[in-house]
């Protein structure tokens, strides 16, 4: 039932509210006295008291040394993030591997681990048990370190219908309609939510990379298939039904190679990992591919192989194209490369650079910057593991 905007509020349910005030003062910053948190808050200094000690009960914050926050007077007790407490389980499942990261509460990396696996065509049933597994050995790594998962996040690729919990379409995976909330081989004892893998990477580089100093960013996740996280604001754009940023199927060859959504010339069919690969004379499946071939390519334009260096200045002009609608749409503060476009930045960065500073960046009178991921294709599982520890601090009564 929804609370009339007038209706007065339950002494529990400013407790709550509270809480999270001062907790997100506390992550914001830390360490920092009950004093100090006072004036930040605007709550009295009795009522601060009361809600650290319920904070510090529920294992999320402790105090650590004497703290001196002016000139005058006895030091404080600062309050800080406790580290060995709550923790957040980041899940991926992408087309070649899946991948498992937990946060303590400080949003510091507990535990990070990633399987290849060739998830094109298998059953989804097959694919989630798997990463059941996965999760399984992550929980129990935390445990080991005194830490107590609250909750997990699971970046999927593709087409994501959030409310229902159901991958209406990933083409990569050959999945349509698979349902993930309560779905058969995924068993998660965790509360758990579920995000497109392209808007985690670009939570993960807003939080873990340098995206908070860019203002509205575009993060460009390469990989198999390209997807863009688009964030405004601090907060990712989703678009009216949650399926904005698939800049993988905007069209840059018209008549190009069939692509796995049914379109032609989609951009992954020219930008994508794959679609690199080929074109550089490399194996992309089979005994002869090779284990890392995102480091095979890499060497062979560090040794100037010319069919390496015109797939990826083709790649490149095909992704700047893309990215050149995209600041005409949207008008970001900068362009951000990421997943294996990080790798790729010396030889990808200058044709992108060049097709936006022809198009958009002759209209606007300059486009916008085009940077670098240093998170590479560690940025989803990252954001989806931030993701769980910016839900407790935003509601720790959840934990009490």
């Amino acid at each position: 039932m929804t609370k009339s905007a007038n209706a007065p509020v339950r002494h529990a349910t400013m407790r709550e509210r509270n809480l999270a005030v001062v907790l997100e003062r506390i992550a914001r910053h830390e360490p920092v006295t009950r004093a100090r948190l006072a004036e930040l808050t605007g709550f009295t200094k009795t009522t601060v008291s009361n809600l650290v000690g319920l904070l510090e009960g529920a294992g999320l914050v402790r105090d650590g040394a004497p703290l001196h926050e002016g000139e005058r007077g006895r030091p404080g007790v600062g309050v800080s993030l406790r580290g060995d407490g709550a923790a957040g389980l980041g899940l991926e499942v992408n087309v070649d591997y899946l991948a498992a990261c937990v946060l303590d509460l400080g949003k510091r990396v507990r535990y990070r681990h990633v399987i290849g696996a060739d998830n094109r065509g298998r059953e989804p049933g097959a694919v989630l048990a798997a990463l059941t597994a996965l999760a399984d050995e992550a929980v129990s790594a935390a445990r080991a370190q005194g830490l107590s998962v609250a909750g997990a996040a699971v970046a999927l690729p593709g087409l994501l219908d959030r409310e229902d919990g159901v991958v209406r379409h990933a083409p990569n995976l050959g999945w349509t309609d698979v349902p993930v909330t309560g779905a058969p081989g995924l068993d998660l004892a965790l509360p758990t939510e579920y995000d497109n893998e392209a808007n985690l990477a670009a939570l993960g580089e807003l939080w873990f990379g340098g995206g908070a100093e860019l203002g509205d960013f575009v993060h460009v996740s390469g990989e198999i298939g390209i997807g863009a996280g688009i964030v405004v604001d601090g907060r990712v754009f989703r678009g009216a039904h949650g399926f904005a940023g698939e800049l993988g199927h905007l069209v840059a060859e018209p008549g190009g190679p069939p692509c796995s959504c049914g379109g032609r010339g989609c951009l992954e069919q020219v930008a994508g990992q794959e679609a690199l690969l080929r074109a550089a004379g490399l194996p992309v499946a089979g005994p002869d591919a090779p284990d890392d071939p995102v480091r095979d390519l890499v060497g062979l334009l560090e040794a100037g192989d010319p069919a390496a260096l015109a797939a990826v200045e083709r790649a490149g002009r095909a992704l700047g194209g893309a990215l050149a609608a995209a600041v005409n749409l949207i008008d970001p503060d900068a362009i951000v490369l990421g997943g294996v476009f990080s790798p790729l930045a010396g030889w990808i960065r200058p044709p992108v650079e060049a097709v936006l500073a022809g198009g958009p960046g002759s209209l606007r009178r300059g486009a916008p910057p085009v940077e670098v991921s240093g998170l590479a294709e560690g940025a989803a599982v990252l954001g989806a593991a931030g993701l769980v520890i910016e839900r407790v601090i935003a509601d720790p009564a959840l934990l009490l």
